[in-house]
């Protein structure tokens, strides 16, 4: 006998084609082509199309909580009832806060994947075949892997949803396009449903997975009628369902590995980070006045040859004259000259933004590879005292390429070490800096009478300084958009947007971009995790750029002529460069050089051809022995060369 059956409970995804089922072919044509043309869109374009991405997300999810409910009747109806409500109230979520979903979105997908990852567990547990349940057992483990890491990274979650979503899209397109193409050719006014397969057909056995009725009569819709399937015909059956097994077990390695990939990527991008160690946790209660150390501990990582290093934790003021606390580093020579040592600061270039990007944190930081001529200085008996930065190692916001901050960072961190047992320092002092250190540098030297005055500033030398950074932006952002572009343009952006109340992050970048731009801050350009950040800005400058306003004008654009450094000086300034300079086009050195003499400054200048942005600090440079020969004239006050303006 053979009887009337229902058709397969739908499950997962299975709803939407079902849908459209039996509609005519020219609805196809239509449905099949929004589809195709937003799956396309949401690849190609993830910034652009982030809106319909989340409204798809949030569809997504009603559907799929729907499909949940609707599942097999042997499902228990409580376990249907609590994923698919679940889903469904996610979706919604989605959908009625859309606006602020967009930034969530990452946060979102974790949720999701997390439920779909418990509904599949809870699946394995109670019905199908054993291979079935091994493949729902493995993929519910793979959800909840990936919705951990979704959450983990959520800048490059964007990504892979948009990409996975749109070739979904793109794949259901391209399916209904092609039923109604072949609807069309056969001349049908309706498009038929897939039918429902036939036990030898899929290979199911017939019992469990093809719906067969107890006589052994194939369940199925009443137009698809089939015989009953003969006793003497199992073995195709059988190969086909052996086959299935296989692939799903197969299906189960493979997701196996993409999650143990996974989680050894996001183990070996942890691993690769700096640790930021106790030390630089301030107290509970620190000291009120700037310049007060907190405390100090020898620094673990290479030293000079005859030198003595310290780590200090010491108060400072940020940017905006609150309270701030910074650390750095204090390196001593053994056996100096008698009498108070003479003192040069250290700025440092560019090393990130992130607490862990501190370079006290890590092991190269007190080598002549990272402070130039820092041999020759503890040969002469200087103290070098490099600060981090307040931001860096010690929590706060890290002031990149904001002045005031830079500049109380290192001036408080030489009066700081004036506290530690056994060192003496001279109010002699001469300011460093390269790249950001270079404008930090000059900030140094331009606040110290009024921020540290008994501090005597006897000069600045300044290497490939970020000197005006209106004019650097403005140089940067008239080329192409690039992924080292949008790294470097969000460390700005995020730290002038987090230090100044009158700066909206979201009036610079592209709507919904906010935890791609933050999480591009949070990591340093030496630690392996950057490699997230330069996939991400690469995956999104396909589309459009990050940064949607214009950078230099507004708040922000006043803010960095604001943070400008404009003297006066006072004292001589010693600046050098590299005619091949990457990273600041040689060309705004000679007119930072020109306004400084206009200025009346007295500055000495200096460009070596064939230079990069960083040839100039490194061993072997030749402007190593004049920075350590004018520096040692700046202390002993000598009648040197100090002038070019007027040649």
């Amino acid at each position: 006998m053979i009887r009337e059956g229902t058709h397969r409970p739908a499950t997962g995804w299975s709803i939407v084609p079902r849908l459209v089922r039996g509609a005519p072919p020219v609805v196809l044509v239509v449905v099949g082509a929004l589809s195709l043309l937003v799956g396309l869109l949401i690849v190609t374009r993830p910034l652009t199309s982030l809106l319909v991405l989340t409204i798809y997300v949030g569809i997504s999810a009603i559907l799929s909580g729907v499909a949940r409910m609707l599942a097999a009747p042997e499902t228990p109806l409580w376990s249907r009832v609590t994923f698919g409500a679940l889903w469904i109230a996610v979706g919604l979520a989605v959908l009625v806060g859309f606006g602020r979903t967009l930034e969530l979105l990452p946060e979102l997908i974790a949720i999701l994947l997390v439920l779909g990852g418990l509904a599949s567990l809870y699946d394995a547990l109670t019905r199908g075949r054993v291979s079935r349940r091994v493949l729902s057992a493995v993929w519910g483990g793979a959800q909840i892997a990936f919705g951990v890491l979704s959450y983990a990274w959520p800048d490059v979650t964007v990504l892979i949803v948009a990409l996975i979503f749109g070739l979904r899209t793109i794949v259901f397109g391209a399916t209904l396009l092609f039923r109604a193409v072949r609807a069309f050719v056969e001349g049908r006014r309706s498009v038929p449903g897939t039918a429902q397969p036939a036990p030898g057909a899929e290979g199911e056995p017939a019992a469990e997975d093809a719906g067969v009725s107890r006589d052994g009569a194939a369940e199925g819709d009443a137009a698809d009628r089939r015989p009953p399937a003969s006793a003497d015909v199992p073995r195709p059956t059988r190969a086909r369902a052996a086959w299935l097994a296989a692939g799903r077990y197969a299906l189960s390695v493979l997701l196996v590995v993409l999650a143990a990939g996974g989680w050894w990527a996001n183990s070996w991008f942890e691993d690769g980070a700096q640790v930021v160690d106790a030390f630089y946790d301030p107290p509970a209660v620190v000291p009120y006045g700037h310049g007060k150390l907190i405390r100090s501990d020898e620094f673990a990582g290479q030293k000079p040859p005859d030198a003595d290093v310290s780590r200090i934790l010491y108060t400072t003021r940020d940017a905006n004259g609150q309270p701030a606390v910074a650390s750095g580093l204090v390196i001593v020579p053994h056996d100096p000259p008698p009498g108070p040592r003479p003192v040069v600061i250290w700025n440092h270039g560019t090393t990130g933004v992130a607490r862990g990007c501190a370079p006290s944190l890590r092991d190269a930081s007190a080598t002549k590879w990272a402070i130039p001529g820092l041999d020759e200085a503890m040969a002469k008996g200087w103290v070098v005292i490099a600060s981090d930065y307040s931001g860096q190692g010690a929590p706060g916001e890290f002031p990149y390429l904001i002045g005031r901050g830079e500049a109380r960072s290192s001036l408080d961190a030489v009066i700081a070490a004036r506290e530690l047992e056994g060192l003496t320092l001279s109010a002699h002092t001469v300011v460093w800096g390269h790249s950001q250190g270079g404008h930090a540098a000059l900030w140094t030297t331009q606040i110290a009478p009024d921020y540290a005055p008994d501090l005597d500033i006897r000069g600045t030398a300044v290497l490939a300084p970020a000197a005006e950074p209106v004019k650097l932006a403005q140089e940067l952002l008239s080329g192409d958009a690039n992924a080292m572009l949008s790294i470097l343009v969000s460390w700005v952006l995020v730290p002038y947007a987090d230090t100044y109340a009158e700066i909206d992050l979201a009036d610079y970048i592209a709507p919904g971009s906010e935890s791609i731009v933050r999480e591009m801050t949070q990591r340093c350009p030496t630690e392996p995790g950057v490699i997230v950040s330069v996939a991400t800005a690469l995956g999104v400058s396909e589309d459009r750029p990050l940064y949607v306003g214009d950078l230099t004008a507004g708040a922000l654009g006043k803010r960095l002529e604001d943070n400008t450094p404009k003297g006066p000086w006072g004292t001589p300034i010693l600046i050098a460069w590299g005619s091949e300079d990457e990273v600041i086009p040689p060309r705004l050195q000679r007119e930072f050089v020109a306004t400084l003499c206009a200025q009346g400054e007295q500055v000495r200048s200096l460009e070596y051809l064939g230079y990069d942005h960083l040839r100039t600090l490194l061993p072997g440079s030749h402007f190593i022995p004049v920075l350590i020969s004018w520096t040692d004239a700046r202390f002993r006050h000598a009648d040197t060369h100090v002038d070019d303006c007027g040649r």
